[in-house]
């Protein structure tokens, strides 16, 4: 009894002493009424049995009816709450020998019913939203780009970026007969040197019978679409580099043959490396950005450079930059082939340093590489192609997501970023603020400003607009509109006629909170689109935790940073920024359905904070090595501190689900389903498969037949879905993360191919690889 009276004082004291702490900061007094009340229990435990039974019996009730009116009957709210009480309550359903059986009479039926309650409370999903997308065609033959049916000739399939296969062998009938058709390891694995955000995010390009992708190290490969078999190997050896944030590739480009069959390649298994082979001319090329800031242009047949395009087929993209620190700008996303050009964007440091290189846009002749425009965010009006002794733009907003075109418009989207330092706006220019955090309109023949939307006004939260726009005709009340689908990180997903920019869904703006640093502003108001997946605002009850001394050291802070909803400006305090800046959709996008225009979507919820931290001469210890973490700003007055909103176990501080997927009508902006997507099968030491709702980054794919593929989540499964219900219909597992989007094409025996890419992602923390997975049905 002396242990079991032990043991409830230090719960005790430790609930007295944090609760006591969190009702000076103005919050929940249950914690340190609740140490009182074990302090209690421990203190009657050895000589006044029946009262301490009775004493608990009380708490379990009171606690349980706290945890229902603070979190409803949600499994995973309850279970920290109640759970441990409960285990606690075991060593007390006993009677002192010789002493009353009534404590035992009244806490063993209390302890079982709540005990029942909270394991039923399992099979309730609150959060569940139960429907159906419409099945029906509204467009029988819509516009899919140029991409052949049977290929995969862009990161999106085609430069309208709708992530849409007219393919329909597998159906959500067959698709649980899918098995591994081929596998094919890269070689190109994580090295000692690397930067924490090491990842493959690759969706291959499927072109005439070969699959062609690069690597986070900048391999081009080329594989046999049939057997995954090796056919050449292009190295473009990018020197390691620390100050770098990211070492990814997203996926190459592809310009057809100049005889316009864009699917005839003879490809050739070279003799040697592709990279020591000589420059050729080429007629069809592949265009790969690298990490160490050049374009290269490649012969899809051989591998070898192409020694029409610029230096024998290697473009530096530092070229007119007003500040070439090694490593602070590359470009991790394919360029846009269109109307004669490639179009290449980049991306620059986040808070790295206020002088950086610009986030200039621009267009080079696809065959020869010289620069036909540049339109550069802090110097707009100027396209004409920079002399050679000028500059760009210092730190102007970069884009470093995949661009969308529409070559019959003339136009080229680009998903727009912020300038650095991104939680600091006093630096910026009306221009630079005009264009941050917006989707802007480009002509393809000029590189002109055809029109821009932005999505977040003064942009002190690192908002950057994460995601290609996906094209596609849609119907609504005014006709059959040209439009443009683009989810943000905030959670909206916006639907603009992609001609004029107007809404068509309409968007309104919303007070948002104020207070900021000397010197600086918050926007009063910010946009809202009327189909949005934002969360609500986070409260106190929502703070989370494996236990309840987690989960009371996550409310107090949550009451000792600063936040009064979304768009909390970052402070020196420390600010809850929700969503946070992973975004509820980050560079994975949507995937549309033009036929049926639907959409289906990944919706994320993980809080970060945002602290300010005072340089003045203070030693701020080792910084720059990621956008998590302490980063320097180098030239600002102040470093800027981002990382997870995580619990002292490193769990999120906000309760799940953390991770759904879902379904919307894109004529109506109605969110038809949601569910919760992703089991902790990876994210605990027992390999539990509980469907949880995880995060994940990634992006789906949808086949005509109404079958959606995707991986993403931070579990290592291929998963494939039902469009109509979101239901899942199969998943495999992967053998490493699959933070990478899936693509689908037809093989030389006009087989159905899904493959994945699995190479985990450095900062999410999945499990690391150089795998490519390529699925098929069996044959009949």
């Amino acid at each position: 009894m002396i242990i079991l009276s032990l043991i409830f004082w230090l719960v005790g004291l430790a609930l007295l002493g944090g609760g006591l702490w969190l009702v000076t900061l103005d919050g929940s007094w249950y914690y340190a009424l609740s140490g009182i009340v074990l302090i209690a229990v421990g203190a009657m435990a050895r000589s006044r049995r029946p009262k301490a039974q009775l004493l608990y019996a009380l708490f379990l009730v009171a606690t349980a009816a706290w945890a229902l009116w603070e979190s409803g009957y949600d499994w995973w709210p309850l279970a920290p709450r109640l759970g441990i009480f409960l285990l606690l309550a075991i060593p007390l359903l006993w009677p002192a020998k010789g002493g009353s059986r009534l404590g035992t009479a009244v806490l063993l039926p209390v302890w079982a019913i709540i005990g029942v309650g909270l394991l039923a409370s399992m099979t309730v999903d609150q959060h569940r939203i139960d429907g159906e997308l419409n099945r029906e065609v509204v467009n029988q033959n819509p516009d899919l780009g140029d991409s052949p049916e049977e290929s995969w000739h862009a990161y999106g399939r085609s430069n309208m970026g709708q992530r849409f296969s007219p393919l329909e062998q597998i159906t959500p009938e067959n698709v649980n007969e899918l098995e591994l058709a081929w596998q094919y390891q890269t070689g190109d694995e994580k090295g000692p040197d690397d930067v924490g955000e090491t990842t493959y995010e690759v969706t291959p390009l499927k072109i005439d019978d070969s699959l062609f992708l690069c690597t986070p190290h900048n391999l081009l490969i080329a594989l046999d679409a049939d057997t995954g078999e090796e056919q050449w190997v292009y190295d473009a050896k990018p020197p390691a580099e620390s100050s770098r944030q990211h070492q990814t590739c997203r996926g190459v480009s592809y310009l057809p043959p100049a005889d316009g069959d864009a699917d005839s390649l003879d490809v050739q298994i070279a003799g040697a490396p592709a990279e020591d082979q000589a420059a050729i001319q080429c007629d069809a090329q592949l265009f790969m950005p690298t990490s160490d800031a050049r374009l290269l242009a490649v012969d899809p047949a051989t591998g070898a450079r192409c020694a029409n395009f610029a230096d024998n087929g290697e473009l530096d993209l530092m070229h007119n930059m007003p500040y070439k620190q090694s490593g602070f700008y590359y470009s991790t996303s394919p360029p846009v082939v269109a109307d004669g050009k490639v179009v290449v964007a980049g991306a620059v440091n986040d808070n790295y340093a206020v002088n950086s290189p610009s986030g200039v846009i621009r267009a080079y002749d696809v065959k020869t590489g010289e620069l036909a425009w540049n339109w550069d965010p802090g110097n707009p009006d100027e396209t004409a192609p920079i002399g050679p002794d000028e500059v760009y733009s210092t730190s102007s907003p970069n884009s470093w997501s995949v661009a969308s075109a529409d070559e019959e418009l003339g136009m080229v989207y680009f998903p727009m970023g912020n300038r650095t330092p991104d939680q600091l706006g006093m630096y910026r220019s009306e221009a630079e603020e005009t264009y941050a955090t917006s989707v802007v309109a480009l002509s393809l023949e000029t590189g002109q400003v055809e029109w821009v939307q932005q999505f977040v006004h003064h942009d002190l939260w690192d908002m950057d607009t994460p995601a290609q726009p996906s094209l596609l005709d849609l119907d609504t009340d005014e006709g059959r509109q040209p439009a443009l689908v683009i989810p943000t990180k905030q959670g909206d997903v916006y639907v603009l006629n992609r001609e004029t920019g107007e809404p068509i869904f309409p968007i309104s703006e919303q007070p948002a909170p104020q207070g900021t640093i000397e010197g600086d502003y918050a926007s009063e108001t910010q946009p809202v689109s009327g189909l949005n997946f934002r969360p609500p605002t986070l409260r106190e009850a929502d703070m989370w935790g494996a236990t309840p001394f987690d989960q009371l050291m996550c409310r107090i802070q949550f009451k000792s940073l600063r936040y009064e909803g979304q768009y909390t400006p970052p402070s020196e305090q420390g600010t809850i920024v929700f969503p946070g800046n992973f975004g509820v959709f980050n560079w994975g996008s949507l995937a549309v359905d033009p036929k049926r225009q639907v959409m289906f979507g990944m919706p994320l919820y993980l809080a970060f904070t945002s602290t300010l931290v005072p340089k003045d001469g203070a030693d701020l210890g080792e910084t720059n090595q990621g956008e998590q973490g302490l980063n320097e700003n180098a030239g600002a007055d102040y470093a800027v501190e981002m990382k997870p909103f995580l619990s002292p176990f490193g769990v999120p501080c906000q309760q799940p689900p953390w991770g759904y997927v879902a379904g919307a009508d894109l004529r109506t902006g109605e969110v038809a389903w949601q569910h919760k997507n992703g089991t902790v099968e990876d994210m605990t030491a027992l390999p539990l498969k509980i469907r949880m709702g995880v995060p994940g980054i990634g992006g789906p794919m949808i086949t005509d037949s109404g079958v959606v593929f995707m991986a993403a989540s931070v579990d290592n499964y291929l998963r494939g879905y039902d469009l109509e219900t979101g239901e899942q219909l199969w998943e495999t597992r992967l053998p490493a993360g699959g933070q990478a989007t899936p693509m689908t094409y037809l093989n030389s025996q006009g087989e159905q191919m899904v493959v994945q890419v699995a190479g985990g992602h450095g900062s999410i923390g999945t499990t690391i690889g150089d795998y490519v997975m390529a699925y098929k049905l069996p044959r009949q």
